[in-house]
């Protein structure tokens, strides 16, 4: 294990040697998924480790980190508990990748080394739901503001020039 992560990688030569990384990335380097995020602090704890499976070189890792959306309801914070595991098979071709088993996810590689921050960022970037939202419902809506909505259709109404024809509509069904 290393005391810090290397930026750059090479999948097929730490999988050749049994590699592990364990170790933490600021959220604030991953800069795709700090525009998502409504506050970047915090880390990622990472423990990724590299084998090979028959000729196979392949990546299993997990990542747990707390993300800091913005709810989609009430737009307050909301804290995403991210525990992620994921199984990737390094291939070269899409050929290669239709042909990993069904528990394998691809990782096509085209050049010799890959960034292992970016690799992570992909991983959480998967792992954030479409719509943020609390787990308890948050869009009550505040009865002032229904009595208010409701004050105003009625004043509307009564300044509707149609109102008169409602008037007589009614005057004539008697």
């Amino acid at each position: 294990m290393l005391d810090r992560l290397p930026n750059l990688i090479n999948p097929l030569s730490f999988s050749e040697r049994g590699k592990r990384l364990v170790g933490t990335i600021e959220i604030s380097e991953l800069t795709r998924l700090s525009d998502v995020l409504r506050d970047n602090s915090g880390i990622v704890d990472i423990d990724v480790s590299f084998d090979k499976e028959g000729r196979l070189p392949i990546i299993q890792g997990e990542i747990k980190a707390n993300l800091m959306l913005e709810c989609q309801s009430c737009l307050e914070q909301i804290v995403l508990k991210v525990d992620r595991s994921f199984k990737l098979g390094v291939v070269e071709s899409l050929e290669q990748a239709d042909r990993l088993a069904s528990d394998f996810e691809p990782l096509i590689l085209e050049n010799e080394k890959i960034s292992l921050s970016a690799l992570v960022e992909d991983e959480l970037l998967l792992a954030l739901p479409d719509f943020p939202r609390h787990e308890h419902d948050c869009a009550e809506i505040d009865e002032s503001f229904m009595t208010t909505a409701t004050d105003d259709c009625e004043q509307l109404n009564s300044n509707n020039p149609f109102s008169v024809l409602a008037k007589l509509k009614n005057i004539g069904d008697k």
